[in-house]
């Protein structure tokens, strides 16, 4: 039987993630998931391709959202009352134009600080409407694509025994940044969920939207804050090409029924497909 293991919210795009037993599924993901960028001073939003430091600063929002923590090693914390009232500008996210509400002159100074830059932060506003694409399209906050981001630690085994025929280590599971972490039970072996369509889990079902394109995020060692080495892009390149292009590795899912989840929910799948590759 295969079941969730971890929950992992990233509530500012591109920082560190929050593992929890238990969270809230929202049409837009896990509740806060993404609803926090970082942008340069023109609005382009920050990544750990070009800020691997990104990974060091570690968010924690309120369960109502209502107070946002950030802190990081050296450069102590910042904490701010979250406002959805201030004027709203515009953010580029990968060249889409989108509206932010900017969360004030401390953060932004502590964010310039910590990364080196000159950055400020947002925040999605509530009448944000975005709509990500895919077999089956739903609402997404400042994620790359849809909403929830599903993995299978079978998926990850199966790569690291492929990586040390190659003499590379093992990697850890935040190197691809899940929300749902899922284990055991698939009798389909590795990358199953390349073939799930439907997934019931908690008291939420899933559909699925598309295959996860992977990038240079992957090459952060997310403890570390820098970019390592060819790994595991390169030894993915050789297995895991999708027909479209691009190297991918887990799928992305739109919320389809929102609900409670929690570690050791059952994962079950209602509906099988075609993987695309």
């Amino acid at each position: 039987m295969a079941r969730v293991v971890d929950l992992v919210c990233f509530p500012v795009k591109g920082c560190a993630g929050t593992s929890m037993s238990e969270a809230v599924l929202t049409p837009a993901g896990l509740a806060h998931d993404r609803s926090f960028m970082v942008i340069s001073e023109d609005g382009v939003f920050r990544t750990q391709r070009r800020h691997p430091r990104l990974a060091l600063i570690r968010p924690t929002v309120s369960a109502d959202g209502a107070r946002l923590v950030l802190g990081t090693d050296g450069h102590g914390s910042v904490g701010l009352d979250v406002t959805t009232s201030a004027p709203r500008r515009d953010v580029d996210l990968f060249g889409a134009m989108f509206q932010g509400i900017d969360q004030g002159e401390d953060v932004a100074a502590w964010l310039s600080d910590a990364l080196g830059t000159p950055s400020r932060l947002v925040r999605v506003p509530p009448e944000h409407d975005r709509i990500a694409e895919g077999l089956v399209s739903g609402p997404s906050g400042y994620a790359d694509s849809s909403a929830v981001h599903l993995l299978s630690v079978a998926s990850l085994d199966l790569l690291n025994r492929r990586m040390a025929e190659r003499g590379a280590p093992p990697l850890p599971m935040d190197r691809f940044r899940p929300n749902i972490v899922v284990d055991g039970g698939w009798a389909e072996g590795p990358h199953a969920e390349d073939r799930a369509r439907r997934v019931s889990v908690g008291d939420a079902e899933l559909g699925y939207a598309k295959l996860a394109v992977r990038c240079a995020v992957t090459l952060v060692a997310q403890e570390a804050g820098v970019r390592r080495g060819p790994e595991p892009l390169r030894t993915l390149a050789g297995y895991r090409r999708a027909a479209s292009g691009g190297v991918v590795f887990g799928a992305k899912f739109s919320v389809v029924a929102p609900g409670k989840l929690s570690a050791g929910d059952e994962v079950a799948v209602t509906e099988w497909g075609d993987a695309e590759l």
